[in-house]
């Protein structure tokens, strides 16, 4: 028999066999692990980001939803006028009639025609031309279709239709149009648009929507390439020439057919592209039963009659603003400018941008001139016999005024003599530098030494120059002493701080100076008084800070100005000629700072108040020439080197004013003595501040009249044997002489 071999089956086989389809489950299993691990990660990391995303933007609109205010919608375009206006003195808030502000000059547009008409001289099928046309959901709605906001939205980021209008409600483009925020694209359109949409939301709560529709209808821009035409009255006045409220159905929709692109469509321009779209307009009109189909023909079959009058106005919205005011006033040209810089800071746009603003109309800008003084004072300084006393036959004697009254405001300023024939011109006042002179003395030297108790009112100073550097480093005695003569000698005699100052000695604030640095009396000016004109030179020189001998020379304004601390307990306020200024709607979007810097104390600027009295007063003074019989004044008189100009600055107790007055070649001026500036500062103010309602200053109780000796200038003793009066800080009184 055959050996049968026994078949072991080979069992390393199906056992490789499994392992292998054990690790190919393995190996899915490990994948669907790994996938479903990655999907629940970026699931997760979806939320989670989404989560947080949720709340930035939440937060984000939010911020926006706190900050935004209620936008007003009361007559916002009422004209093309910007109204500069100023306080009625007879104002009388009893008196219904009585007018609180008067109109002191109206800037128009003379390219922009506006006017504003009520709802109810508007027709409905006017009204529903608009309606149907931008909104026909316009009745329905709160104020915002969100459905068109986020077609908008995409818009911004994928313009996938460029001409496309977007997302805005008729409440949404009157809030754009009154407010000017018109961002299109970018992080800033969404802000924008965000900003809107709350802005739409506050308007539609407060506003009925009548009000809105009103507001729409007066602001949305009509115009052509060559005019802007705002508002449905205007539009009716230059298209057709007549009122809205006499508007055809098909010149309605003429209308209604321009708001996407106003300059392209409108039926002058492009009658054929306006005709299409009235055609849409008045298709909107039908399908939403507005008009009737014989209504609907004959509107589209309408021959319009064409006019294109920019002069045609048949609204007397304009009263008197509509005349010619002439050439604007030199008060006026600085109001006109400060109005610009004030726009600029606020809109954040330069002041070529601002004044775009300003002559658009809407502003109403707020002046701090008192009428009358500023025509009484235009009057005076062309008054010929005035100047009498400084003509030379080849030349013409130029001058200048300024009156300001104690917290900044300006109330006149004439900044040349002759009648002003155009507006914005150079004003001398304002513009002009000129050497003050001794004027600077009271703001230099003696009101920081009183301040840091370096002098009072009797403090005896020796009548003689200083030791200086000259241009050629060598030493030099200065400065000389000028007087009517012209003479140069120094007494080398004791005199009182108020002998030195009336009687203008250059000696005193030459010591004074040294004694206080030129760098510190300088900084004085340009940090304390606002003196912008000061060049580097001026901060190591002596002869600017104590005689006026600056390089470039002072503003008359900014020295008047800084006289204010003299009679308002050493206050300095900002120079302005415009109180506050109001957009469109009624917003403040500036207003004068009641802030201050103290420039010295109250005590310290009584004193000096005091002490420039006797530039007047006494019979030895500069000043008498100005002394006023009922108002009290101190002031100060101003002579330049070889007496080239003359200033005089006096406070009385309402105002202070100065006078500038000299050649524009730098001439001397042939006046005989150097003291006819307080003639001239008469003639100008004399009769103002005479009729001023304050007739004294005020004294403070730091301060006191006391007796001091004549012999040492120290506070009297009671066994002083000579002694006068003067006004001496409380403090000082400790000064008390040893006789």
């Amino acid at each position: 028999m055959e050996d049968k071999k026994r078949v072991v089956p080979d069992r390393r086989k199906g056992k490789r066999k499994k392992k292998k389809v054990n690790t190919a489950l393995g190996v899915v299993s490990k994948v669907l692990k790994t996938v479903g691990t990655v999907v629940l990660s970026v699931f997760l990391i979806v939320i989670i980001t989404s989560c947080i995303f949720a709340t930035v933007l939440t937060i984000y609109v939010l911020n926006f939803a706190d900050t935004t205010s209620t936008v007003s919608l009361e007559r916002v375009a009422e004209s093309n006028i910007s109204r500069f206006v100023y306080t009625n003195p007879n104002y009388d808030e009893k008196d219904p009639n009585s007018k609180q502000y008067e109109l002191y000059y109206a800037i128009r547009n003379t390219s922009k025609h506006v006017l504003w008409v009520d709802i109810e001289n508007i027709p409905q099928y006017t009204q529903d031309c608009f309606v149907y046309s931008e909104d026909e959901r316009f009745y329905e709605h709160d104020g915002v279709d969100f459905k068109r906001t986020i077609g908008a939205f995409v818009n911004i980021f994928l313009p996938i239709y460029p001409g496309r209008q977007g997302g805005s409600t008729i409440t949404q483009q009157t809030i754009k149009n009154v407010t000017g925020d018109d961002t299109r694209t970018g992080i800033k359109g969404i802000e924008r648009k965000i900003r809107e949409i709350f802005r739409t939301i506050n308007v539609e709560k407060v506003n009925r929507k009548e009000d809105i529709l009103q507001c729409y209808l007066n602001v949305i821009p009509l115009g052509t390439y060559e005019y802007d035409i705002i508002g449905v009255q205007a539009a009716a006045n230059y298209y057709f020439g007549k009122d809205v409220k006499d508007l055809t159905l098909g010149e309605s929709a003429a209308l209604a057919a321009m708001t996407t692109a106003p300059a392209a469509y409108n039926p002058i321009e492009d009658p054929k592209e306006n005709y299409i779209r009235r055609k849409v307009c008045l298709n909107k009109l039908l399908e939403n039963g507005a008009i009737s189909d014989e209504e609907y023909e004959q509107a589209l079959n309408e021959k319009l009659t064409l006019v294109g009058n920019f002069d045609y106005s048949s609204a007397s919205v304009y009263d008197d603003e509509t005349r010619d005011f002439g050439a604007s006033d030199y008060f006026m040209d600085e109001a006109w400018s400060e109005a610009e810089q004030r726009i600029a800071e606020y809109y954040g746009v330069s002041e070529e941008e601002a004044s775009t603003k300003l002559s658009d109309g809407g502003f109403t800008v707020y002046t701090t001139v008192d009428r009358e003084m500023q025509k009484k004072l235009e009057a005076n300084m062309q008054n010929p016999a005035n100047f009498l006393n400084y003509t030379i036959e080849s030349d013409t004697i130029l001058s200048a005024a300024i009156a300001v009254d104690y917290t900044g405001c300006v109330k006149a300023v004439v900044g040349g003599r002759g009648k002003k024939e155009q507006s914005r011109t150079f004003n001398i006042a304002t513009d002009g530098m000129r050497s003050p002179g001794s004027c600077i003395k009271p703001i230099a030297s003696y009101a920081p030494a009183v301040d840091n108790n370096l002098i009072m009112w009797s403090t005896r100073i020796n009548d003689k120059p200083i030791t200086i550097k000259n241009a050629q480093g060598k030493d030099e005695q200065w400065p000389v002493n000028y007087t009517d003569y012209g003479g140069n000698n120094w007494s080398y005699k004791d005199m009182y701080v108020w002998q030195m100052l009336s009687q203008s000695k250059n000696t005193c604030p030459a010591q004074l100076v040294e004694k206080l640095t030129p760098a510190y009396c300088a900084n004085f000016l340009k940090e304390k008084l606002d003196i912008t004109t000061l060049q580097d030179a001026d901060f190591s020189a002596y002869s600017g800070v104590t005689v006026g001998g600056f390089t470039a020379g002072l503003h008359l304004s900014e020295l008047v100005g800084a006289y204010m601390i003299f009679g308002n307990g050493g206050r300095k306020y900002d120079l302005s000629f415009v109180s506050s200024i109001e957009d469109a709607q009624g917003k403040v979007i500036y207003e004068k700072s009641d802030g201050f810097k103290q420039a010295i104390s109250e005590d310290s600027a009584y004193v000096m108040n005091r002490l420039m009295q006797k530039v007047v007063t006494d019979p030895s003074g500069t000043g008498t020439n100005a002394k006023l019989v009922t108002t009290d004044l101190v002031a100060k008189t101003g002579t330049s080197s070889s007496w080239e100009d003359l200033t005089f600055v006096g406070c009385t107790p309402d105002f202070v004013s100065g006078v500038w007055i000299g050649y524009d070649n730098h001439k001397t001026i042939p006046t005989g003595y150097y003291k006819n500036s307080d003639a001239l500062w008469k003639a100008m103010f004399g009769e103002m501040a005479e009729n001023e309602p304050d007739k004294e200053f005020d004294m403070p109780d730091s301060v006191v009249k006391a007796k001091y000796c004549t012999a040492t200038g120290l506070v009297a003793s009671k066994t002083c044997g000579a002694t006068a009066e003067g006004y001496f800080k409380k403090s000082q009184l400790g000064n008390v002489c040893s006789h």
